[in-house]
């Protein structure tokens, strides 16, 4: 599980470092806020990841899912038959080879 975790943080501050810095930003607060006996901070902490949070769902639902699309056929870069003329044959010199 130690392994685990910082990894997903990893991943989720480089796939949505804004909102990642925001939620991280919301929930030092209410930490401080809550334990420092400040309900302004802790409230504000809240309401910042809980926005956070929020707009990024509604963000998520925007999103609307790609239509699928009919399989194409293969584009091919050279002609069926590029040339009439077979390739030559490679021959492989009889030397002594280097040591």
């Amino acid at each position: 599980m130690n392994a685990a975790l910082p990894r997903l943080l990893k991943s989720a501050y480089r796939r949505e470092p804004i909102v990642s810095i925001l939620i991280t930003m919301g929930i030092v607060d209410a930490l401080i806020g809550g334990f420092g006996d400040s309900w302004s901070l802790f409230a504000v902490g809240l309401g910042t990841a809980g926005v956070t949070l929020g707009w990024r769902w509604w963000r998520l639902q925007q999103l609307s899912p790609l239509p699928e699309e009919e399989p194409q056929a293969p584009q091919y870069y050279l002609p069926p038959r590029s040339s009439n003329s077979p390739l030559p044959m490679m021959t492989v010199n009889k030397k002594k080879p280097p040591l």
